[in-house]
């Protein structure tokens, strides 16, 4: 006797506040190596802005943000994690739960950390000249100021490093597991087998106000405790 198939659906995993937050992260992160490359030190330093402003949005919306987006769902322990990474890699079809796996949960951890760890080294930077620095530079000696520079450099190759293997991991999905990350990304839905989980969407009202209250934030921040 043959099993009945399972249905097959098109499941939402992904909100627009995380879509847009991806892709502008994406594009602020290209940016913000083109000016640096650049010498175009102002806009890097608007660039450094935006970027520290979409992580804190980010931030809160993983605490407040909809199901998938929440640190709580897709955080995981070692042992899902090397669960996943001994097994789950290989399997192709629908993975246990939507959203990011235990692995790719902490690799957005990773990102995310080494995005603030990058914003609030150049916050302090000092170029080898003293003629270009942070807007928090003024509180820090010449030499701690170029030591944050040179880390900051050096945070940005692990960036590149991480990039890379997310890159990496978006090809394998692609062509071993018949996963289209990027269209889910893109389009916010991917296709689903069998009963859909139930999700939480909330409010992009409630990601307006977050943004707005995150650049307000950077902006009060830079305008009051900065130097240019």
């Amino acid at each position: 006797m043959v099993a009945p198939s399972l249905p097959v659906s098109r499941l939402k995993v992904w909100d627009a506040p995380v879509r847009l937050f991806h892709w502008a992260l994406a594009g602020l992160i290209g940016c913000a190596w083109w000016t640096g490359e650049q010498g175009m030190l102002d806009w890097h330093r608007l660039t450094g802005y935006a970027i520290l402003t979409l992580l804190l949005f980010r931030l809160a919306w993983g605490f407040a943000g909809s199901t998938t987006a929440r640190f709580s769902q897709f955080l995981r322990g070692p042992r899902a994690v090397a669960a996943y990474l001994a097994q789950g890699l290989f399997q192709r079809g629908t993975p246990a739960r939507p959203g990011h796996n235990p692995a790719g949960g902490w690799s957005v951890l990773a990102m995310l950390s080494l995005l603030f760890a990058q914003v609030a080294l150049g916050f302090f930077a000092v170029d080898v000249d003293g003629l270009e620095s942070g807007p928090f530079a003024y509180l820090v000696d010449f030499d701690t100021g170029r030591a944050a520079a040179q880390a900051h450099h050096l945070v940005f190759n692990l960036l590149l490093a991480l990039i890379a293997l997310h890159v990496l991991a978006i090809a394998w999905y692609r062509l071993f597991k018949r996963e289209n990350l990027v269209g889910a990304m893109l389009t916010g839905s991917r296709e689903w087998t069998g009963q859909a989980p139930p999700l939480r969407f909330a409010s992009p009202l409630l990601a307006l106000v977050l943004v707005l209250a995150a650049g307000l934030g950077v902006w009060a921040l830079i305008r009051f405790f900065g130097q240019a």
